[in-house]
């Protein structure tokens, strides 16, 4: 799907679109936005990189931030509705992931949550492990599969 596409199917369904992106560092938004026209669907992107603006920007709780790590679902979760509450959206998607190079055996490098808060749906989350592809790779991934989801919520 492209950022075309999204934006054309939010322009007929009349949502407008947030982002809160951590391991993309805006590059979903920057998406969505190099299309001309997009202000009317497009309300605004949160880049959120370190868990402190996380926390500040989103409201993501430090208590899950501390008992799941950053790079979890549920942190995903609070990010996209921190994002839809924070916004004049009605469609917020989140990422936060380990792009590489690094990880761990717990959290390897390429692993990606996702968070897709919808006003009047419950919060949907999903974890995609890219692999080490290598961090340009993982990311532009993740922002394909992150419009991905974005045109399914829209399509609904």
């Amino acid at each position: 799907m492209t950022a075309e596409q999204v934006l054309a199917l939010a322009r007929a369904s009349g949502d407008r679109i947030a982002t809160a992106e951590s391991c993309t560092g805006g590059m979903i938004g920057a998406a969505l936005t190099d299309i001309a026209g997009s202000s009317d669907v497009f309300d605004r992107g949160f880049i959120t990189y370190s868990n402190a603006a996380k926390v500040q920007m989103l409201g993501v709780l430090p208590a899950t931030l501390a008992r799941v790590g950053a790079v979890s679902e549920e942190i995903a979760a609070e990010m996209a509705e921190g994002a839809l509450s924070r916004s004049e959206a009605t469609l917020a998607v989140s990422v936060t992931g380990i792009a590489g190079p690094g990880g761990s055996e717990f959290k390897p490098e390429g692993r990606v949550c996702f968070g897709l808060a919808q006003k009047g749906r419950a919060t949907q989350t999903q974890t995609i492990d890219f692999g080490a592809l290598g961090r340009a790779q993982v990311r532009a991934a993740t922002v394909r599969h992150a419009l991905g989801l974005l045109a399914a919520a829209l399509n609904r």
